[in-house]
C-alpha cells in the first residue's frame, strides 16, 4: 500500500495535470503541497523509481498508467468520503474537504466500495466533482463556466472549482448551492461582473468568482 506522502504527491500531480496538458511542473507541485522545490525534486525521483511517474528535470512530470490508477483510487476515496459525511453526518459542503483529506489515507478500498454501494454508486461529490468508479472510469458531465453565460440564460449550478471554505460559504449564503437553478440577469464584461438570480434577490459576482462556477 502506498504511503500517505506518495498518495498526496500522486494526487497533486493528477489534479495539476488535468489543467496543464497532462503534466505538472515542480513549482506547481511545491506550491500545492506547501513544500520546497528541492523536496519535490527528490520525491519525484523516488516516484519515478517506483514507476509511478515519468520525470525529466526542467520538463515537468507526468503520471504513468500505474500512477494514474493510484491517483484515481485516492480521488475516489476522497470524494466518496466527502459525500458520505454530507449525507450521513450532515456536514456542510465547506466542512468536508479537510476531514476527507485525513480520512482518505486511512480507509481500505473494501470500505470505500461499501460506502459507494451504501450511497447508491453516486457520480458526483458535494462540490460537483466526478467520482471515479472502481474501474477507474469517470463520468464527465458537460458544463460551462458561469462567466461564459449570456444575459437571459437559465442555468443549474453543476460544479464549484474553488472549494475553499470561505468561497463555499459565500455561495451558500448567496443562494448558490450545488443544484441551484437560476437566470443570468446581466453579464457586463466592461465591469467584470455577472448578476444572477436564483431566489428573490439578485447576486452579483466578479468574473474571477463566476469563472470558478460551472453550470448546465
Amino acid at each position: 500500500m502506498a504511503s500517505l506522502t506518495v498518495e498526496n504527491y500522486i494526487k497533486a500531480i493528477y489534479q495539476i495535470s488535468l489543467d496543464h496538458d497532462g503534466s505538472a511542473a515542480t513549482g506547481q507541485i511545491a506550491q500545492t503541497l506547501e513544500v520546497s522545490p528541492g523536496t519535490v525534486t527528490s520525491m519525484l525521483k523516488t516516484l519515478q523509481a517506483s514507476q509511478l511517474v515519468t520525470y525529466a528535470p526542467y520538463e515537468g512530470v507526468s503520471l504513468t498508467p500505474s500512477g494514474t490508477a493510484l491517483a484515481l483510487r485516492v480521488v475516489r476515496r476522497h470524494r466518496l468520503i466527502e459525500l458520505f459525511l454530507v449525507r450521513t453526518l450532515d456536514l456542510t459542503w465547506d466542512e468536508v474537504h479537510e476531514e476527507a483529506e485525513h480520512m482518505e489515507h486511512a480507509v481500505s478500498d473494501l470500505l470505500v466500495d461499501r460506502i459507494d454501494a451504501y450511497l447508491g454508486s453516486p457520480e458526483f461529490d458535494p462540490h460537483g466533482d466526478p467520482i471515479p468508479r472502481a474501474d477507474g472510469s469517470i463520468q464527465q458531465a458537460s458544463a460551462r463556466s458561469l462567466v461564459d453565460c449570456a444575459e437571459g440564460d437559465t442555468f443549474q449550478l453543476a460544479r464549484v472549482l474553488d472549494q475553499s471554505p470561505e468561497f463555499l460559504r459565500f455561495l451558500a449564503s448567496s443562494g448558490l448551492p450545488l443544484g441551484a437553478k437560476g437566470k443570468v440577469l446581466a453579464n457586463r464584461a466592461e465591469a467584470g461582473v455577472v448578476t444572477v438570480q436564483t431566489g428573490t434577490e439578485p447576486t452579483t459576482l466578479g468574473h474571477d468568482a463566476a469563472a470558478k462556477i460551472l453550470v448546465r
